[in-house]
């Protein structure tokens, strides 16, 4: 998604160029193109994929609506199992319309995770329950914190159900470093991102998420406290930016891939 104007083909062109060897990436593309297809594209350039975003939006309470969020549940994580890649990224949900019921939405969450967890195992994926920012809780996601993100994860195995951890979306939580320790110690943390916060936010807040280096967060910190949990799997750049994204794409990727190895110094 952070140079999401690239086609796949030249996505994977341009991870060539620079030496980039796994990539994240997002279902609605990867249909556009094709699931084999996609699969088939990574695997002739060698590239591995991190991850598959998303899954999730399980808070709907009538049951045809809960019955469609699981299929397409399970299309995600056989799309995972065809991409190569163990983990699938879920964004559980909002609040239904009319609803004011964060506890029921969030065991809806638990629900949805009883049926499908073992389903992902069978397919040899994980899912990654992932806390997004408060100001998402009422229509994107009822878990807004690391903290309950585990009290979900932790009702299941960790090889079946564990956790993402975004700097975007718990940077500002004084609990989050524990709960990321609590989450390595589980062997939870299942993938790892990267994005800046940076103020203001634009109307809509959703593509608001900044370039390495440009807001508020100290990513070396978290990067500290991940490393520190004993997480040494990939970490991910996930950036929505409708600046950005107006970019040429080649010259974004460039630039993050200087942000990031200046991260890393």
């Amino acid at each position: 998604m952070t140079v999401k104007q690239l086609s796949l083909p030249e996505l994977v062109s341009a991870c060539g160029e620079f030496g980039i060897g796994q990539v994240g990436l997002w279902r609605e593309p990867v249909q556009s193109y094709g699931v084999e297809a996609t699969a088939e594209l990574i695997r002739d350039a060698g590239l591995t994929v991190t991850t598959l975003c998303r899954g999730g939006f399980f808070t709907a309470i009538a049951p045809e609506a809960r019955a469609s969020a699981l299929a397409d549940n399970r299309r995600a994580i056989e799309e995972a199992a065809t991409l190569g890649t163990d983990t699938l990224v879920l964004v559980s949900g909002g609040l239904p319309t009319g609803s004011k019921d964060l506890n029921g939405a969030r065991e809806r969450i638990a629900d949805a995770l009883t049926e499908l967890a073992p389903y992902a195992e069978q397919h040899g994926v994980r899912l990654a329950v992932e806390p997004l920012h408060p100001m998402y809780a009422s229509d994107r996601c009822v878990v807004s914190t690391l903290a309950q993100a585990l009290d979900l994860a932790e009702r299941f195995p960790a090889h079946q159900v564990g956790v993402a951890v975004d700097t975007y979306h718990i940077w500002w939580d004084d609990q989050a470093p524990a709960q990321i320790a609590r989450a390595g110690a589980g062997g939870r943390i299942h993938t790892f991102q990267l994005a800046d916060w940076v103020t203001p936010l634009p109307e809509g807040v959703l593509n608001g998420r900044g370039q390495i280096g440009d807001g508020a967060i100290d990513m070396r910190e978290w990067r500290g406290h991940v490393e520190a949990a004993g997480y040494t799997g990939p970490i991910e750049v996930e950036l929505f930016n409708d600046a950005l994204w107006a970019r040429d794409g080649r010259e974004v990727l460039a630039e993050t891939v200087e942000r990031f190895r200046a991260l890393r110094r």
